[in-house]
């Protein structure tokens, strides 16, 4: 979900599976407390609305290619985002604005189709600037999770917007081939959060938030297999297949020392 406008997935069958070992929501309103998530941050557009990201490489950050998307069915110039990691109650670990994205080939945000959008809602935005390893190390991709399973996100929401909340342990409901369906608490928001397993000790992606629901007291998220769609983005990225915006090279002539001739040399920048 995201503050530009909420993505409600349905049409996916859910098992009745109990989620006795979920826990609840943790601010991590300190210092201290962001150790180890700082590669998590809230997604700004100019305009005031948010979604949660999180870097895969010091200049990337993994979304909901629905973030990218405005009320009206535009796109987003990246130039208008603003990356702030680890962002809590006005403090972030570094602010970075966008420079460029790409939306996975197969996402429509208009397709009536809606389990197809969801197996395809990622997109990568790229940063103006890295961010160095140091300051908020990026999340590698893990394993998937098997039906049962359990898995915590890091998110914000409307409501708690100022800092991140952690859910420590959330259930696997359901799984698609390239879907998970989360008994995870996340609102409106909290799209392009990640998900992850701690299999190997450390936390890894295995699900970016998509959408979800709230009904009677229980909460429902859906979110696509990371691990099938990182490669392409990254692979799409590199080869400047969807990227926008288009980023040309402007010819800049110098002036001779005799202002009355022309030296013909050029000099070229991005």
């Amino acid at each position: 979900m995201r503050a530009f406008g909420l993505c409600l997935v349905a049409g996916l069958a859910l098992s009745a599976l109990a989620a006795g070992a979920d826990t609840g929501l943790r601010r991590l309103g300190q210092r201290a407390d962001l150790l180890g998530w700082e590669a998590v941050g809230r997604l700004d557009h100019t305009d005031g609305a948010f979604c949660t990201g999180v870097l895969v490489a010091p200049d990337l950050v993994l979304t909901a290619a629905h973030c990218l998307f405005g009320p009206e069915g535009a796109r987003v110039d990246p130039g208008r985002l603003t990356f702030r990691a680890g962002l809590r109650d006005g403090q972030a670990i570094a602010e970075v604005r966008g420079r460029r994205a790409v939306i996975h080939e197969d996402y429509r945000d208009r397709s009536e189709n809606a389990l197809a959008r969801l197996e395809a809602d990622a997109a990568l935005v790229q940063l103006a600037a890295p961010i160095p390893a140091a300051t908020a190390a990026p999340f590698a991709v893990g394993r998937p999770v098997p039906r049962g399973g359990t898995v915590s996100v890091v998110s914000y929401a409307r409501g708690r917007a100022a800092a991140l909340s952690w859910q420590r342990g959330c259930t696997v409901l359901d799984r698609g081939e390239a879907t998970y369906a989360l008994s995870c608490d996340v609102w409106f928001g909290s799209s392009g959060a990640p998900v992850f397993e701690t299999s190997s000790g450390r936390a890894r992606i295995v699900s970016i938030v998509s959408g979800g629901h709230r009904e009677e007291g229980e909460s429902l998220a859906f979110g696509l297999d990371a691990g099938r769609v990182l490669g392409d983005l990254t692979d799409a990225l590199r080869a400047g297949r969807g990227v926008f915006p288009k980023e040309g090279f402007a010819a800049r002539r110098l002036p001779a020392a005799d202002a009355n001739r022309e030296i013909g040399a050029r000099f070229v920048r991005p």
